[in-house]
């Protein structure tokens, strides 16, 4: 993978300038982490180099003066919001992000439960918490927010809030995901910080849009095709113009909100030390950027691949026309073409060819491989095998797993476990495989080139089970899905 970003320079960089801005509001910031704290994916593909946990070792640079609240949204809770990516929901990731903080050494103060107005799923986590022993605080729903300024910097509005007790100079606020209350809990703390004579100060780390490339970079138009679904929009911060003759990007909710944002700064503390929502920030990424058209072709796919994710989503059911849309205006925006993903034309070919749906996997040489529907195996589990046997160096036509060994775990789904489908899953396969690899130096060879499939890209001429989608994202490959059914069934 060619790099485009300076992942070390970018620890660096971003860590000191989080150092710089704690000072400024004597020592006490409260940071507002806009999207993934860890398993940043997204930022990882479209700055090849960016480790997908750069923003958690950074933070892990200043982990004695950081401590962590992670906000949710008591409506959240209520109607069992889901993490898309993770299959989980929102109150089990705040578990989960708990775990991973605290594995690396990060200290967790505190879970705050926001908007509640009475939700009995959020009386229930809360109890769950504090049965953990998780310092747990609430925040009330405020009618008018955000407009209502007079009720909300006012002891019935950000005052009602219970004041969240913190010991160290940062406090990072982040969440499971968009819409928990992030920068609403980071004011409400300022409001009780002020009331009690301390001076803090609030700002905010959002890696995307980036504010210091152009509006229509490919890495920028990535990120609205991601937040097709929120309806954002990059655009010119027009308050960063007019203050400082600078053109800067942001995103319209930054900048709707930012006049908002001002009048409660005022009303807090008699004046806001921000002049632009850029001002606010503190991302440095776009200065660790090394590869200006790495980054912009690795874009382009990225676009591509969330095309292909719009319209299975209206297969499905769950997705808007209006979202495909954006998103096909952002791939002429960013002068890119379906056709440049090659695996689509391998797979379609394939699927052609053989009259059976089928895969095409493209390796990091660049070299095509696919995969059929066999009697065996789906489409997804052939490509994957033939992939590892490419890898290795093995001939096509020799069997790293037995189809004696195959038939045993057919009968097994089909008589035992009730399944209709007797070919292998991905999972399925690669378990076969290992157990093969005991005995057979071939299966051996061919299991240890699994960790060569990170960002290897992948194409399926049909859209695949929630099983193989899985075991696709748990190898590191980047995989997109034709938007139709294997078969014509109302029932998928």
């Amino acid at each position: 993978m060619k790099i485009g970003f300076d992942n070390e320079k970018y620890l660096k960089l971003q860590s000191e300038h989080i150092k710089e801005r704690i000072k400024k509001f004597g020592n006490k910031l409260y940071l507002e982490f806009g999207g993934k704290l860890f398993d940043d994916f997204h930022a990882s593909r479209v700055l090849p180099g960016f480790e997908p946990d750069s923003k958690l070792r950074m933070l892990m640079q200043l982990r004695d003066q950081a401590e962590i609240v992670i906000v949710i949204s008591a409506g959240d809770i209520d109607k069992n919001k889901m993490r898309g990516d993770l299959g989980i929901t929102y109150d089990e990731d705040v578990l989960r992000l708990i775990d991973s903080f605290r594995e690396k050494g990060l200290y967790v103060g505190s879970v705050c439960i926001t908007q509640y107005s009475g939700q009995e799923g959020a009386d229930l986590f809360k109890k769950h918490l504090e049965n953990l022993g998780i310092r747990v605080y609430i925040h009330y729903t405020i009618p008018g927010y955000p407009s209502n300024l007079s009720l909300i910097v006012s002891d019935e509005g950000y005052g009602k809030n219970e004041y969240i007790e913190t010991s160290r100079p940062l406090v990072v606020v982040t969440a499971p995901g968009p819409g928990s209350g992030k920068m609403a809990t980071c004011l409400s703390q300022l409001y009780h910080e002020y009331k009690r004579g301390v001076s803090a100060g609030y700002a905010k780390f959002e890696t995307f849009p980036i504010w210091n490339i152009p509006l229509k970079h490919p890495v920028n138009l990535a990120y609205e095709a991601a937040t097709a679904d929120l309806n954002d929009v990059n655009m010119i911060d027009p308050f960063h113009l007019e203050a400082y003759g600078i053109t800067t990007v942001n995103y319209n909710r930054d900048v709707e909100i930012f006049p908002v944002l001002q009048a409660i700064f005022e009303k807090i503390i008699g004046t806001c030390p921000y002049k632009s929502p850029t001002d606010m920030g503190v991302n440095m990424a776009g200065n660790c950027i090394v590869d200006d058209e790495v980054c912009k072709e690795a874009s382009r796919q990225e676009i591509i691949r969330r095309y292909y994710k719009s319209k299975d989503a209206m297969v499905y059911g769950t997705g808007k026309e209006d979202e495909v849309f954006k998103i096909e205006l952002l791939l002429k925006q960013a002068h890119a073409s379906l056709d440049e993903r090659k695996v689509v034309n391998a797979s379609l070919e394939y699927e052609e060819a053989t009259g059976a749906p089928a895969a095409a996997l493209e390796l990091p040489d660049g070299r095509i491989v696919t995969g059929k529907t066999s009697d065996l195996l789906g489409a997804s589990s052939a490509v994957v095998l033939n992939a590892l046997k490419e890898l290795a160096g093995i001939a096509h036509e020799v069997h790293v797993i037995s189809p004696e060994a195959i038939r045993p775990i057919q009968e097994l789904k089909i008589k035992y476990l009730g399944s209709k489908n007797p070919r292998l899953h991905t999972d399925e396969t690669l378990i076969a495989l290992s157990v093969s690899a005991a005995s057979n130096p071939d299966a051996r060879l061919a299991l240890e080139q699994c960790r060569k499939l990170k960002n290897c890209q992948a194409h399926t001429s049909v859209l695949l089970s929630d099983v193989d989608i899985l075991e696709f994202r748990k190898l590191g490959v980047d995989l997109t899905c034709e938007p139709k059914f294997e078969k014509k069934k109302l029932y998928q």
